[in-house]
């Protein structure tokens, strides 16, 4: 069962990448997504209403919010999810939904009606919420990602970045869509659950970074 859990961003350069990156793969193991090189493609799809309510609460801070997105790896239309992340007092909530690569295809071009049906949860909220908040998709988020993962305190640690947004384009399956670049902008996250070895303490340490509350999706909807 999905809980919440604790989530901590820095911004942090290239030297630090590196540096990060050669301490954690002495001790952690890469995660099942990683390709040979230790990294892979992630491409999200965001949704958000003509008022721009997902937006907007992430940059006010509001307490209780939510986003949904349709998440992409590596370009593989075999294995797309649907996900909601919560954020709640500072903790973060995550739940997915498998889609296929057709019904994708029906939400991106507007055919939701039969979501309503689908037996899925996730999916059903996601009709009402498109229904009564008229939520739509809106931009699409790219990067690569470097992850980590330690099961004692099931922590979690990403790097993320060469972060690209498709300009004015929400087909998701279509990897020929035009890109631009948003930055030069490296995220480290660290998750975990109640529990943060100090071990993984250690080695995430970067001087002089602070947790930020970098968001990926608010960068890039600033070229939508």
């Amino acid at each position: 069962m999905a809980k919440f859990r604790h989530e901590y961003k820095h911004i942090i350069n290239p030297s630090d990448l590196y540096s990060v990156s050669s301490r954690l793969s002495a001790v952690l193991h890469h995660d099942k997504f990683a390709k040979a090189d230790g990294t892979y493609k992630i491409s999200s799809l965001y949704f958000d209403n003509v008022y721009d309510k997902a937006l907007r609460e992430k940059i006010d801070g509001v307490n209780n919010r939510e986003k949904f997105r349709i998440r992409l790896y590596n370009d593989d239309p075999s294995f797309i999810k649907l996900e909601k992340k919560s954020k709640k007092n500072g903790l973060c909530l995550k739940v997915s939904q498998r889609l296929t690569a057709a019904e994708t295809e029906r939400i991106i071009k507007g055919d939701i009606d039969w979501m309503r049906d689908s037996g899925k949860e996730l999916l059903l909220e996601l009709y009402a919420k498109m229904q009564y908040q008229q939520l739509r998709p809106t931009v699409i988020v790219s990067y690569t990602r470097e992850a980590f993962v330690y099961p004692p305190g099931n922590v979690r640690v990403t790097l993320d970045y060469d972060i690209r947004t498709a300009l004015k384009a929400t087909d998701l399956l279509n990897p020929m869509r035009v890109e631009i670049l948003t930055g030069t902008n490296i995220v480290m996250e660290v998750k975990y659950d109640e529990y943060f070895p100090s071990i993984i303490r250690d080695l995430v340490q970067v001087p002089d970074r602070r947790a930020s509350a970098f968001s990926k999706y608010a960068k890039c909807r600033i070229y939508d």
